[in-house]
């Protein structure tokens, strides 16, 4: 049973008298909108339809006049024919606009003016039928007569009557326009006069739901999501009311103790959880890259292997009939494959110190030649890839610079590999080098497949690879370490590409080296 105290009988009762106010209103609206409708039918009804008889009457009667007088002035029997034709048609027209506004209700002045009206049109058409009579029997002279003299005067009597019953139908619909309007605009001031009074009936109504059952129950939220977030140094109200929210309250004092008590608990699982997301973090990571390793091991060791192994089984069939030149020609192959395979593994090693991090920690710097360093990579994908048409565009004046020379042939070995496999076609690369001002310029380009406008800006990102390299082995992770060891030595990377004319890399290094690098070595600290 419901008390009278509780909130559901509150609401209840708030409710229904909303229901009660919205019902009254309603009546209210409906009477106001009754007697609009009331006088909004009369103009539907009977003022404009009087109006459009009275316009038809007055149309058709002054047609009626004009034919009457082109039938005295035709000659020819067709035209007469013709007249008489449209003067029937326009006698139908009148008779019908005559029923249509009998039809309506009017008072007893338009009813007497009407009347008179009728009788007057009845008197000229008795006039007219005799004028058509006389013109028939060729008696024109005497009709035409008729026409100017009785005729006239009677139509003047019929155009005055019904000029006088069409100014008192207008004068009846503009009052009634009137009245329409009046009607509308009282409905309207006491709809508006209503609709306020119920908003601030609705507004009290609203006030005490928010005082008296709203307000309680947003300070009980509060005071729980304040425990949620374990602050349990709060105050609860409303434990001394009779009601629901009164049971709330004490619910949220048992749940406040219960919390407090569960605080430790919490604080305990937390640190559980983070060290296994760590864990679970970690081993996802090892996961990642044990899965790139042996994607890549499983394309980049598989050719070389396979000409190692197809190069040997041949000189060991054909050991005794292979001229020596041959013979050196399939070692320098296996030779190339074995170079290949190096220079596999040393990739993956330094690549793995890098993107671990612990290249920053021991960073070997040294007073190096970065053009003898040049061709030593060029020789070696000379070697690797013997198709390949690597041109060196720098002179034999050696470039001195301050850095690490093994991740320096990484940086150049990889971007010219990049060249390399990324021209099938065997097409030219070009490696130019220039020292400007105190920086040493290097280029490096090809005439490949180039790179997509949509992978320009993401060329560097870790294992991010080109949108038109798909069937091209590779592991997405050569131009992200060649950007981390430019950054190592404090230089820049840049690159200009269109998609099937190649790419152009250029890097920048200064000459003096990283001098603000914590992991440089004291002695390469200054260019000797």
């Amino acid at each position: 049973m419901w008390q009278p105290r509780s909130v559901r009988f509150q609401l209840a009762s708030v409710f229904v008298f909303f229901f009660a106010l919205a019902a009254a209103l309603g009546l209210f609206s409906i009477s106001q909108l009754s007697n609009f409708n009331r006088l909004s039918a009369d103009v539907a009804e009977v003022w404009l339809p009087t109006t459009r008889a009275l316009g038809d009457l007055n149309n058709f009667t002054s047609d009626f006049r004009a034919i009457e007088g082109a039938h005295l002035l035709s000659l020819e029997l067709s035209e007469v024919a013709d007249t008489e034709k449209e003067m029937e048609e326009l006698d139908r027209l009148i008779a019908q606009a005559e029923r249509n506004f009998e039809r309506i209700r009017h008072d007893a002045t338009e009813d007497e003016l009407y009347v008179k009206f009728k009788e007057r049109w009845n008197e000229y058409r008795t006039i007219v039928n005799k004028m058509l009579a006389l013109s028939r029997s060729n008696r024109k002279a005497e009709a035409i007569a008729i026409h100017k003299d009785s005729s006239h005067a009677v139509y003047n009597a019929v155009n005055d009557s019904l000029g006088q019953l069409t100014d008192r139908g207008v004068a009846n619909s503009q009052a009634a326009s009137d009245r329409l309007a009046v009607a509308y605009r009282r409905a309207f001031w006491l709809i508006v006069l209503a609709i306020v009074v119920a908003g601030m009936m609705v507004a009290g109504g609203l006030y005490y739901i928010s005082r008296v059952i709203s307000a309680p129950l947003l300070q009980l939220a509060d005071r729980m999501h304040r425990l949620v977030a374990s602050d349990t140094n709060i105050d609860i109200q409303g434990t001394e009311r009779r009601d629901e929210i009164g049971e709330m309250a004490r619910a949220t004092v048992v749940f406040r103790h219960n919390a407090m008590e569960l605080m430790y608990s919490q604080r305990v699982l937390a640190q559980q959880a983070s060290m296994l997301k760590e864990q679970l973090e970690q081993e996802q990571r090892l996961a990642r890259l044990q899965r790139n390793f042996v994607s890549m091991a499983s394309h980049e060791f598989r050719t070389p292997l396979t000409h190692i192994d197809g190069h040997a089984r041949r000189l060991l069939k054909m050991k005794d009939r292979l001229h020596p030149d041959e013979v050196s020609e399939r070692a320098g192959k296996v030779r190339g494959s074995v170079l290949r395979l190096t220079h596999l593994i040393d990739n993956l090693l330094n690549s793995s110190r890098l993107i671990d991090g612990g290249t920053a920690l021991d960073l070997h710097l040294s007073n190096i030649d970065l053009a003898a360093l040049l061709r030593e990579v060029c020789q070696l994908h000379r070697e690797i890839t013997p198709g390949s048409s690597i041109v060196e565009r720098f002179g034999p004046a050696p470039l001195r610079m301050v850095g690490d020379p093994k991740l320096l042939f990484q940086l150049f070995s990889n971007l010219l590999s990049n060249a390399v496999k990324y021209s099938p076609g065997g097409g030219i690369i070009e490696i130019s080098a220039e020292t400007i001002s105190e920086q040493i310029g290097v280029s490096i380009a090809d005439y490949g497949i180039g790179i997509p406008a949509s992978d320009l800006d993401h060329v560097f990102e870790r294992y991010h690879r080109g949108s038109n390299v798909s069937g091209i082995v590779g592991t997405g992770v050569g131009l992200y370490l060649v950007k981390m060891v430019a950054d190592l030595h404090n230089g820049e990377v840049g690159v200009q590409s269109k998609e099937g004319e190649g790419s152009r890399f250029t890097i920048s290094l200064p000459i003096r080296g990283r001098l603000n690098a914590d992991a440089a070595s004291p002695a390469a600290a200054t260019f000797p």
